[in-house]
Parts: structure tokens; C-alpha cells; sequence
């Protein structure tokens, strides 16, 4: 997002396209200040967000080639997969990244790909090579009517007191991300002690690992696994004294919206994902020298996770409890 708003900014009058899965014509619809259409990408071998489906692939090359765009901007990680794919786009000039060695459309309008830079500024540093002032780093996240009217559609919610509840988010999509369902279930007691309602989120997927954290509490959560949509979601976090997460889809929202969490980092790597405000986002980490992990299933153990404990992820949760509750964004 901060990357989009500099282009924008950049760019007032220049039709702005987001090429990505199906899922994210939802996304533009919400962003749309920033962006004026999607085109749907059909995926691609070796990229592992989907099943590549080759069949469509032809025919979203020609829909891409026909709308003759004057920039293409590869920011999709190093380029090493997809720098060739872009290519093929057929736009006046192609941008992005690069890894040195490797193929790369056009050396002046691509960067070399900085691995230790963090996600945002990694975006950040792209656009401000192709000529767009950086604005600012804060992501952003819109919440809409309807978000709100979908929360309040779940009796469950409705009884939720603004800033007098917390979020455990305890699910990720690599195992491997995933800090121990039973430690989960012991900060959330911990939480209810402090007179906290916990509310249990994650997707319809996690509803096992979320029953299996609700089976080790002693005291009973609110579940809304699988019962809320992303707007839903956001409102419900928007609302939210702290959320209590791994490295997932969760903690980005939650520094968006400007909520207080806490972040247990397993196989990932906090520099490149954790949230740039370090006061109100509080990362919890073992540290382990195979960070980041390649692996879905840990080999060796799973040493980043069970040398996280409940009571080092209690700490970061009282820190930030005894901080003054601000207003959320969005």
C-alpha cells in the first residue's frame, strides 16, 4: 500500500492496474482511490499462492497484450520466476526487480533485489527508483458500511464491548509459522485472568487448530473461526484492545488499523515481515540460526517455536496493555 499510494501520488491522472488472483478484485474495490482495475492472473508454475492453471495462461497473455500498457512493474519477490512472465506482458517498458546473474528485461529499469530489506521499504525503494516520491511507510486499511454490518450480523459479536476484548489469531498458512496451540490456549487464559474476553479468529480451513486451543483453555473463548468475512475481520480488529498472532495475514491488518499486538515469529523473518512500529507491535522470537525456514514441516524439532514461551508472550501482552489505548484507524 505505501507503495501504491507514492505511485498514485506520482501518477494522479495514469490508469492504475493490479494483476493478482481472483481474490484480489476484492482488494481493489476497497483500494480503489489508488487503483482503476484487475486483471485476473491464472497463476504459474512455481509460484505457490495457487495451482497454476497453464490452460488459461494464453489467453490472460492476450487480454494483458491488448490493453498495451505503457509500464509494467514486476513486484512480485526477486523476479527470478516471474521476471520472464512480465516480459511477456508487452508493455512499453517493463521495471521491478532482479536478482544480478539472472534474467533481467531492461538493467535500467530494474533494481537489483535487496534481501535484507523489509517488505514495505523493499516496495518502497522500487517505486522511488522509478521516479515516485516516497509519502509515507504506514500501511492502510479502509473500512467500509458493510464490514461493519457483516460483524453485526454474528449475535456473537454483537456483544462485544469496543477495546474490551482481545483477538488470538492462532492459525497460519506453513506449519512452520504456527506457534503451539497449547501455548496459545495459555496466553489466551491469561487474557481472560486479565479480564479480557478472548475471541478466536482465522479461517474456516483453521477451525481444527483453533478447536484444539479452545480444548486446552480453561476458560471458554468466543470462536468466530470461519464465521467472518475480510471486512468482518477488519472491523472486528478495528474494535480490538490487542491481537495476540503469528507472522500472518492478521498482524498486517492489525498495523494497519494501528492495533496493539503481539506477534509470535516462528520460521519466518521479522525483518522483512514485522510491522515497522516497534512500540505497538511487539515481536516474540526464539532465536534460531535456519530463520527464515523453507520448510512446511520442521525437520529438527521445531526450536523457533518451543523456545517461545507463554509466560515471554505475557510480558509483551501486559507491556502493552499498560500503554494508553489510542484510537484506532479506518
Amino acid at each position: 500500500m505505501p507503495a501504491l499510494r507514492a505511485l498514485r501520488a506520482a501518477l494522479p491522472d495514469a490508469e492504475i492496474v493490479l494483476v493478482g488472483l481472483s481474490w484480489a478484485s476484492r482488494f481493489v474495490q476497497r483500494f480503489r482511490h489508488y487503483l482503476d482495475g484487475f486483471l485476473e492472473f491464472p497463476g504459474y508454475p512455481g509460484l505457490p499462492e495457487q495451482p497454476p492453471r497453464p490452460e488459461r495462461l494464453p489467453a490472460f497473455l492476450a487480454e494483458v497484450q491488448a490493453r498495451r500498457f505503457d509500464l509494467a512493474i514486476q513486484m512480485h519477490g526477486s523476479g527470478a520466476l516471474t521476471n520472464p512472465l512480465v516480459a511477456l506482458f508487452g508493455a512499453r517498458c517493463t521495471a521491478g526487480w532482479h536478482v544480478p546473474g539472472q534474467f533481467c528485461p531492461d538493467a535500467a529499469w530494474f533494481l537489483p533485489y535487496p534481501e535484507a530489506e523489509s517488505e514495505v521499504w523493499r516496495c518502497l525503494r522500487l517505486v522511488e527508483f522509478l521516479g515516485a516520491p516516497i509519502q509515507d511507510a504506514a500501511l492502510e486499511l479502509p473500512i467500509e458500511e458493510q464490514d461493519v454490518a457483516d460483524l453485526q450480523a454474528i449475535e456473537a459479536a454483537r456483544r462485544l464491548v469496543p477495546g474490551g476484548y482481545v483477538c488470538l489469531h492462532p492459525g497460519a498458512r506453513a506449519t512452520t509459522r504456527r506457534w503451539l496451540p497449547e501455548r496459545f490456549a495459555a496466553v489466551a487464559d491469561g487474557l481472560a485472568e486479565r479480564g479480557y474476553p478472548v475471541v478466536l479468529t482465522g479461517s474456516a480451513a483453521e477451525r481444527p487448530l483453533a478447536a484444539a486451543v479452545s480444548q486446552a483453555m480453561r476458560i471458554r473463548p468466543i470462536d468466530l473461526v470461519g464465521r467472518t468475512s475480510f471486512g468482518a475481520l477488519a472491523a472486528l480488529v478495528r474494535d480490538a484492545r490487542l491481537v495476540v498472532c503469528n507472522d500472518t495475514g492478521i498482524s498486517h491488518i492489525a498495523a494497519a488499523l494501528r492495533v496493539p499486538s503481539v506477534i509470535v515469529v516462528t520460521a519466518s523473518s521479522p525483518e522483512r515481515w514485522a510491522p515497522e512500529d516497534r512500540q505497538r507491535h511487539r515481536v516474540v522470537a526464539h532465536p534460531v540460526a535456519c530463520r527464515p525456514c523453507r520448510f512446511d514441516t520442521c525437520p529438527i524439532g521445531f526450536p523457533c517455536g518451543t523456545g517461545v514461551t507463554e509466560a515471554a508472550v505475557l510480558r509483551a501482552v501486559d507491556e502493552l496493555l499498560a500503554m494508553e489505548r489510542v484510537a484506532p484507524c479506518g
